[in-house]
C-alpha cells in the first residue's frame, strides 16, 4: 500500500507516453512471466507489461483493502456485485449520518488509463471515504473491468450497467442504502483520469438515449479527465513523438478498435448537436498545471461553453501539479481546496 501511495503521482504524470503495441488474455493483477515465452509484446510501463504469452503483468494498482466502518471519516462500505456473468462490482459508501432528507448519489469512477487501478484499491478507498463524507452523498464507486484482457468499450458498457443499477437499486424495495438515503433527482457522475473520460461518455449517452425511470444527471465532474488526440493542442504541437506514442498507447487500451481521433478519446471530434444534448445539468472540468492533457481538458471546456450546450460550465485549476495529485496528497492545501471545489459543485442548491 505505501509503495502504491508514494508511486502514483508521478506514475500518472506519465500518462500515455509509453508505447507498445496491443492485445492480452490474463487475468486481472496479472501472472509470472517466467514462461518459454516472455518476450514483451507491449511494454507500457508504469503501469503493465505484456508478454507474448499472454501473460499480463500490472505493476502498480494491484493493492486491495477491505470495505469497513472508517473510523476517520465515520463513513461505512460495503461491496455489491453488479454482474456475477462478468465480475462486475462496485463499492458503496454511505456517511455515518442518518438523515430524513436524502442526500445525493454520486457515481464514481477511478483512473489508471483503463488498465490499472480498482475501486478496491487503498488509495481510492480512502479518497471516497472522505468525498463521501465532506459532501454528505451516498456514494458508488464502479470496479469495470480492465484493459488489455477486456480492451474498450468494456469499460464503458460495464460502466453504463452500473449506472442502470443504480438507477434500479434506488427504488423502494431495493438497495437499502440507496433506496433509504439516495436521491435521484441529484444524481452525479465523477471520475478521474480514464474515469472522467468515462463519466463524459456516459453522460453523452444519456442524453442521447435517456435514462431507466425519466431520471437525470444533475452535474458530472471531470477531474483531470483523459482526452487527447491525433491532433496537436496548445504545447504539444512542439512534440510529434508524444502524440504518436499516444495513438499507440490508446489502440493498445482499445485493442485497435478505434483511432485516438475518435470521440471516446477526443471529444473535440463530436458533432455539435451532440455537444448540446450532453445529458446534464452541469459539467466540472478540473485541471492540473503540469498535466500534458490539460491542453485538451482546456478545448473540452472551451468547446462545451461555446457549443450551444444549455448547462452550466465550470473550470478549476491547480497551477504547478501533476495529473490526478489529489489522490495522494489530499492533506495538502491544494487538493483540499480541490476538493472543497468538488464537494461545493455536489451541494450547489440550484433548482
Amino acid at each position: 500500500m505505501a509503495s502504491s501511495r508514494i508511486l502514483l503521482p508521478a506514475l500518472l504524470l506519465l500518462l500515455c507516453t509509453h508505447c507498445g503495441g496491443a492485445e492480452a488474455r490474463s487475468a486481472r493483477g496479472g501472472g509470472d512471466p517466467s514462461s518459454s515465452n516472455s518476450a514483451v509484446k507491449f511494454d507500457f510501463s508504469p503501469f503493465l507489461i505484456e508478454y507474448k504469452s499472454g501473460v499480463v503483468k500490472r505493476l502498480m494498482g494491484t493493492d486491495r483493502i477491505a470495505a469497513a466502518a472508517d473510523a476517520l471519516t465515520g463513513v461505512t462500505s460495503k461491496d455489491v456485485t453488479i454482474d456475477p456473468a462478468t465480475g462486475l462490482a462496485a463499492r458503496v459508501y454511505l456517511p455515518s449520518f442518518r438523515s430524513a432528507t436524502k442526500v445525493p448519489i454520486l457515481v464514481y469512477f477511478h483512473g489508471g488509463a483503463f488498465v490499472v487501478e480498482s475501486a478496491f484499491n487503498p488509495i481510492y478507498h480512502a479518497y471516497l471515504n472522505t468525498l463521501a463524507a465532506k459532501a454528505g452523498v451516498v456514494a458508488v464507486s464502479v470496479d469495470y473491468r480492465l484493459a488489455p484482457e477486456h480492451p474498450l468499450p468494456a469499460a464503458y458498457s460495464d460502466s453504463w450497467a452500473a449506472l442502470k443499477w443504480v438507477l434500479a437499486n434506488s427504488a423502494p424495495g431495493a438497495d437499502q442504502w440507496l433506496s433509504q438515503y439516495g436521491d435521484l433527482s441529484r444524481l452525479f457522475l465523477a471520475g478521474d483520469s480514464a474515469g472522467g473520460n468515462i463519466a463524459h461518455n456516459l453522460a453523452l449517452r444519456a442524453g442521447e438515449e435517456g435514462l431507466d425511470g425519466g431520471a437525470r444527471i444533475k452535474g458530472v465532474a471531470l477531474l483531470d479527465p483523459y482526452f487527447q488526440g491525433r491532433s496537436a493542442v496548445g504545447a504539444q504541437a512542439a512534440d510529434p513523438a508524444y502524440l504518436q506514442s499516444a495513438a499507440r498507447t490508446w489502440s493498445f487500451i482499445c485493442a485497435g478498435r478505434y483511432p485516438i481521433d475518435h470521440p471516446y478519446a477526443n471529444p473535440l471530434a463530436l458533432p455539435a448537436d451532440s455537444w448540446r444534448r450532453l445529458g446534464c445539468d452541469r459539467v466540472l472540468v478540473t485541471v492540473s498545471g503540469q498535466d500534458r492533457l490539460n491542453p485538451w481538458q482546456r478545448a473540452y471546456y472551451a468547446t462545451l461553453r461555446g457549443s450551444g450546450w444549455p448547462g452550466q460550465a465550470e473550470l478549476y485549476e491547480t497551477p504547478g501539479e501533476g495529473h490526478v495529485y489529489f489522490l495522494t496528497k489530499m492533506s495538502t492545501p491544494q487538493a483540499q481546496a480541490e476538493m472543497a471545489t468538488l464537494v461545493a459543485f455536489i451541494n450547489r442548491n440550484d433548482d
